[in-house]
């Protein structure tokens, strides 16, 4: 895809979305559930879409927590539900639907304080330590659409384990959901708000204090605060917005909140590479004006706004490419984090940087390669038994000193305060460490693309089987893997992944729009990565017309 000739600059009015008339959809439009478009539908992050074209509204959030109510009453969750959302326009009204339908169905609420933000990573903390000391079980509701543009709605469900719903859960939910939206809502309990508020079941806590606390366990904040490294943090108009600043004063660090905008047309940003406005930490184009700051500070941080997502900027060496991140934290966590038995397992997605692979077993580690999502890691970090998961897409989390689960959703901030730990303790920023790394194994090019595809191709991508690669070759080179499972859980990839000794691709459809995603990398040349995408779609289009 061709840059924007505003990619990078700031949004103008005529960029911004009118939320007034947001909101107004929200409450005033109906989703058609006749309408695939239109019904609920949970992908790798929950359910998302836009009161503008009826694929957000509070029917469905209504629907939705009616049927999150419906399945921990039939698994046996008693406990309270932890509420939270982020700043996005439609999540405080969702929010508020929310708990319209927890109390009529008699859930105990939790929510940040007065009723304030409240950050993914937050909420999967709370409901680990909530579970830790309860008999019990909570759980939690997350209205968040991530990173996504303005515009954009969106729910996601963390069991108690406090991570992203595996696909059994989101599959009862979204049918569920879309039962009730079909019968009108005919089933589901809901209370006005003030009826709600007057029950006693909303309970106020400070949720992100909890948090703050805790990241002594998972990360060494007196290296950092002794380092007298200079942090700026860009929240990105994010729930991180009042963290950063809490963090910085609780641990004495010399930490400068750089933009704290809080703005529901994110009117302070810039655009995205597509000339769009997304709060996305991983893109150049998005963090124009914090990389216009990065000289100003031995390290630059930023968030997305649910803050599940890390950015990390070096004065040595701009953005970090988020692979390239993954690998360097890996690398610094192999060796110093002494807690962590020798025998436990380092988890990525199959479209994470191969570069990942050399580094565990560097370490002498065992290596589990997931499809994408990062619910694939959740039960492993959960029990202990993987030290750390993440994706290329600027998302990871790992455990704290001892071993337990800190968070076992993507976490912005620890990812963020690691980087700086890493700086602090060795000497090098995180782009220096990834330097190193290149020195012993070699430079990988790796890129995405996306490629149009109708339903049908996108229908037989995602069926394909391993008999189904008729090419013995790709990129010049014997093909010597064709997966489309995942090796380290067996899971299917909905798509597939072919391996080289030189570089690999993965194609998986979009749930969301009439593409595929094709994923590839060389670590010979920038002119063998471009090969690799040539062949790979050649490939697809001949296994799937």
């Amino acid at each position: 895809m061709s840059l924007h000739p505003r990619a990078g600059t700031r949004a103008r009015f005529d960029d911004l979305v009118d939320i007034p008339h947001l909101i107004s959809c929200y409450y005033t439009q109906a989703p058609r559930v006749e309408r695939a478009a239109e019904r609920v539908s949970f992908g790798t992050s929950g359910h998302r879409g836009t009161a503008l074209s009826r694929s957000f509204n509070e029917q469905h959030i209504l629907a939705i927590t009616q049927a999150v109510v419906d399945h921990r009453q039939a698994a046996g969750i008693h406990g309270p539900m932890l509420l939270g959302f982020d700043t996005h326009a439609l999540s405080q009204p969702a929010f508020y639907s929310a708990i319209e339908v927890l109390v009529a169905n008699g859930v105990r609420v939790l929510i940040q304080q007065d009723h304030g933000f409240l950050p993914t990573p937050v909420l999967s903390n709370g409901v680990i330590q909530y579970n830790r000391h309860h008999a019990e079980l909570a759980d939690g509701l997350i209205l968040t659409p991530s990173h996504n543009p303005p515009q954009d709605g969106g729910i996601k469900y963390n069991p108690p384990h406090g991570g992203p719903a595996d696909t059994d859960v989101t599959d009862f939910v979204a049918e569920r959901a879309n039962a009730y939206l079909a019968a009108g809502l005919e089933g589901v309990r809901r209370v006005n708000r003030d009826v709600a508020e007057a029950t006693g079941l909303i309970e106020s806590v400070d949720l992100i204090g909890q948090y703050i606390e805790g990241l002594g366990k998972v990360v060494d904040m007196d290296a950092i605060a002794k380092s007298g490294l200079r942090l700026g943090v860009d929240p990105m108009g994010g729930a991180a917005v009042s963290v950063w600043s809490r963090i910085g004063q609780r641990y004495g660090l010399d930490l400068t909140v750089t933009n704290q905008a809080v703005d529901a047309a994110f009117g302070f940003m810039a655009l995205d590479k597509d000339g769009k406005i997304r709060m996305d930490c991983s893109s150049s184009a998005a963090m124009s004006p914090l990389l216009a700051l990065k000289d100003q500070y031995d390290l630059a941080l930023a968030n997305d706004p649910d803050a599940d997502r890390h950015g990390i900027v070096c004065r040595d060496g701009g953005l970090m490419n988020p692979n390239h991140y993954l690998a360097v934290a890996i690398d610094y966590l192999m060796g110093h984090r002494l807690g962590w038995g020798t025998d436990l397992a380092v988890g990525k997605t199959l479209v994470s940087s191969a570069m990942i692979d050399k580094v565990v077993d560097m370490h002498q580690r065992t290596l589990m390669e997931v499809p994408v999502g990062f619910k694939w890691f959740v039960d492993g970090m959960a029990s202990g038994e993987l030290v750390f998961g993440g994706e290329e897409s600027a998302g990871a989390s790992f455990l704290d000193f001892e071993g337990e689960a800190f968070s076992t959703d993507k976490d912005g901030f620890i990812l963020c305060l690691l980087a700086a730990e890493i700086q602090a303790v060795t000497g090098r920023s995180p782009a220096a460490s990834y330097q190193v790394l290149e020195q012993q194994f070699g430079q990988h090019h790796y890129r995405r693309i996306d490629a149009p595809a109708n339903d049908k191709v996108k229908a037989a991508l995602k069926a394909l089987t391993p008999e189904a690669m008729t090419s013995d070759e790709l990129a010049g080179d014997p093909i010597k893997a064709v997966l489309t499972c995942a090796p380290g859980n067996g899971a299917k990839i909905g798509g597939l992944k072919v391996v080289t000794d030189a570089g690999w691709f993965a194609a998986r459809p979009s749930g969301t729009e009439a593409i595929y995603k094709i994923y590839a990398e060389s670590s010979r040349s920038e002119a063998h990565l471009q090969q690799l995408l040539d062949d790979a779609q050649l490939l697809v289009n001949a296994i799937t017309q």
